[in-house]
């Protein structure tokens, strides 16, 4: 048995590395939003209207289900809470 060894869960998970780079970036995003949400002690309610989105929505979000967001959605719930989203793109190792 050959084990192999990954730098990220995102690697191991995916088959092809674009999808692993796009679900590690939803991720990102995922967790800065639960953060945020978790740090100003909002409601999932008050954080719906905030990202103008329905409260089962942030439930999801809340819940980490990522196949349920894409890229564009998370950014846009980000930009509406006042979260600054930076992208860095670099060659791979």
């Amino acid at each position: 048995m050959t084990r192999k060894r990954f730098d990220n869960v995102w690697d191991a998970v995916e088959d092809m590395a674009e999808a692993a780079e796009n679900m590690k970036l939803r991720s990102v995003l995922m967790l800065a939003l639960r953060n945020h949400i978790n740090r100003t002690k909002m409601s999932q309610a008050d954080a719906a209207r905030l990202f103008g989105v329905t409260q089962p929505r942030v439930s999801d979000l809340m819940r980490g289900k990522i196949n349920l967001f894409g890229l564009d959605a998370l950014v846009n719930m980000a930009a509406a809470a006042g979260l600054q989203v930076k992208l860095r793109v670099q060659r791979a190792a």
